[in-house]
C-alpha cells in the first residue's frame, strides 16, 4: 500500500441559502525578464527595483499594486508574450512639419503623449514624453541627431525627420500621441506554468493570472484547482481578471456578456476581478487598469478568516483610486456582486473606495462563497496535513487502539489549536475513527477535521425612531 493523506472537503454543513500560516503569492506574466525559476519580489523593494527584475510590463505592473496594497512576498513567473501589442495610430495636434513615427514592440500598455518643448529641428529642438497619458512626464531631451531615440524600457522607439525646407521641422507645444495595447499569453502556456508549480517547493496560497481572460481559461483552471487538491494536496486559489466593458458596448450589453461568461464555473478556488479603474501607482503613473493587483495585496494584508470588504481596515483611497470604469458602472455594482464576480464599490459618505465582497466562482448554497472561507479551508488543510504527514507509518497497537489513535489525534489537533488561537476560526477539532477501524487489515485511519468560522457582518438592519417621554409617562 501506497503512504497517502487523502483529501476530501465537504460542503454545505452551514447550509447557506444560493503562525505557520504563509500569505506568499505566485503571479504568472508577461514579462520581458527570463528565467527558469520564479523570481522573488518582495514589499521591501521601490517600483524601479520590481521595473528593473521584470521590466516595464504588465507582470511588474501587477507586483507594484499588490505589494504596494499590503502583500510582501510574490513568487513571479515571466511569460513570453504570445501575442505582442500593438501601437496605435499617431494623432498630432499642432503645426509642426516635420515627420514622427513610432516603432519597436510595445512591453505594456502605454498612453504616450510627446511634446515638442523648445521649436527646432533634429539636434537642435527639444522635447519630453509621458507614458500615462500627460500624467506625468519624463526630463526635457534634445532632438537626437538622426532622429532615433529610444524609450527606455518600453520596447519603443520615436523617430523624428527634418523636412526639406528652411521652416523648422519641429514647433514648441507641439504634440504626437498614441497608445499601446499590452502583450498577452496564450491559455496552453498559462497552463503549462501552473503545472509547474506542482514541484516549486515553496508555500504560497494565491495564484494570480496577470492580464484578461475568459471563461475558457477559468474552466481550465478549475480543473487544475481540483488537481492541486486531491492529487498534490496543496489547495490554491487562482485570482483571474475578466475583461472591461469594450468601446461601442452599453452597459447593459457588457452585464448580460459576463453573466455568460460567469456560466458553468463552479469552483471555490476561482475568483475573478471585474473592476476597473483609473488609478496612481505606487510610481505615480496614473494608468486605466484592472483592479486584480490591488485585489491580491489586500488578501495578503489580510488575516485568513478576514474579509478584504471589511471597510474599518481596507479602504482604497480616493486619492489612488481616482474613478471606477467606465461611467456608469457602479449603478449595476449589484449584478455584478449578486453574480459572483469581485469589484469594488463606494458607501454613501464616504469618499474612498472598498471591496464589495471577495468572491470565489462557487457553487450556490456553497459553505466557501468567499475568498476568506477558502483561505481557511485552505489553511486548515495544509496545516492538518502537514502533522498527519508526519505521522505516516506510526505505529499502532492493536490492543490498544484508543490510546494508539488518541496520541496521534492529539497531535493532528494543534495544528487546529493553532488556527483558533489565530483567531481564523471559532473552534475546531480533528477527530480519529475507532469503532470501524481495523488497522491490522486497512492500515488506515479515518480522520475528520470539523471546525466553526468566525463570522461576518455583512448587514445591518437598523431601525429608527424617535422617542416620547411625555407619551409613556414621563415628565
Amino acid at each position: 500500500m501506497f503512504s497517502e493523506i487523502n483529501v476530501e472537503v465537504e460542503d454545505g454543513n452551514l447550509g447557506r441559502n444560493s503562525s505557520t500560516a504563509t500569505h506568499a503569492q505566485v503571479k504568472i506574466g508577461v514579462s520581458s525578464a527570463e528565467s527558469s525559476v520564479p523570481l522573488l519580489i518582495t514589499n521591501a523593494m521601490k517600483p524601479e527595483d520590481i521595473k528593473s527584475k521584470l521590466g516595464y510590463t504588465p507582470l511588474a505592473d501587477a507586483c507594484i499594486d499588490a505589494t504596494e496594497n499590503g502583500l510582501k512576498t510574490i513568487y513571479a513567473i515571466p511569460m513570453k508574450a504570445d501575442i505582442p501589442g500593438e501601437i496605435g495610430s499617431v494623432t498630432h495636434t499642432g503645426t509642426g512639419e516635420g515627420t514622427f513615427e513610432v516603432k519597436g514592440t510595445p512591453n505594456n500598455a502605454y498612453d504616450i503623449v510627446v511634446q515638442i518643448t523648445e521649436t527646432g529641428d533634429t539636434n537642435e529642438g527639444s522635447f519630453r514624453y509621458s507614458i500615462d497619458g500627460g500624467n506625468n512626464f519624463s526630463e526635457e531631451y534634445t532632438i537626437p541627431l538622426g532622429g532615433k531615440y529610444e524609450i527606455s524600457g518600453t520596447g519603443l522607439s520615436l523617430d523624428f525627420a527634418d523636412i526639406t525646407s528652411e521652416a523648422k521641422s519641429f514647433i514648441g507645444e507641439d504634440a504626437y500621441a498614441f497608445s499601446t495595447t499590452a502583450p498577452t499569453m496564450n491559455n496552453a502556456n498559462v497552463l503549462e506554468a501552473v503545472e509547474k508549480l506542482i514541484g516549486y517547493n515553496k508555500a504560497f496560497e494565491v495564484c494570480h493570472i496577470v492580464g484578461v481572460s475568459t471563461k475558457t481559461l477559468w474552466a481550465a483552471l478549475q480543473s487544475e484547482a481540483e488537481e492541486f487538491l486531491t492529487t498534490y494536496k496543496r489547495p490554491l486559489i487562482f485570482l483571474c481578471e475578466g475583461r472591461s466593458c469594450r468601446e461601442g458596448e452599453t452597459l447593459d450589453e457588457y452585464m448580460a456578456a459576463m453573466e455568460t461568461e460567469r456560466k458553468g464555473i463552479s469552483s471555490w478556488f476561482i475568483s475573478v476581478s471585474l473592476s476597473y479603474a483609473t488609478y496612481q501607482r505606487k510610481d505615480l503613473r496614473t494608468q486605466n487598469i484592472n483592479l486584480a493587483g490591488v485585489i491580491s495585496g489586500l488578501i495578503g494584508k489580510a488575516k485568513e478568516s478576514l474579509s478584504i470588504g471589511c471597510v474599518e481596515e481596507f479602504p482604497v483611497s480616493s486619492a489612488k483610486l481616482i474613478r471606477l470604469l467606465p461611467e456608469g458602472i457602479e449603478d449595476y455594482s449589484r449584478e455584478f456582486d449578486e453574480m459572483g464576480y469581485t469589484i469594488f464599490r463606494q458607501y454613501n459618505g464616504k469618499e474612498d473606495y472598498y471591496v464589495s465582497n471577495g468572491y470565489v466562482m462557487s457553487p450556490a448554497g456553497s459553505d466557501f462563497r468567499y475568498i476568506e472561507d477558502v483561505r481557511v479551508l485552505c489553511r486548515i488543510i495544509r496545516e492538518v496535513n502537514l502533522k498527519a504527514t508526519d505521522k505516516i507509518q506510526t505505529e499502532v497497537d492493536p490492543e490498544n487502539l484508543e490510546g494508539s489513535v488518541k496520541t496521534i489525534e492529539a497531535y493532528l489537533n494543534i495544528a487546529m489549536e493553532d488556527c483558533e488561537k489565530d483567531k481564523i476560526i471559532s473552534s475546531g477539532e480533528v477527530s480519529i475513527d475507532t469503532e470501524n477501524l481495523d488497522i491490522l487489515a486497512d492500515e488506515t485511519l479515518d480522520v475528520a477535521a470539523t471546525w466553526v468560522p468566525m463570522g461576518t457582518a455583512r448587514r445591518f438592519n437598523i431601525k429608527f425612531a424617535v422617542n416620547n417621554p411625555a407619551a409613556s409617562g414621563g415628565e
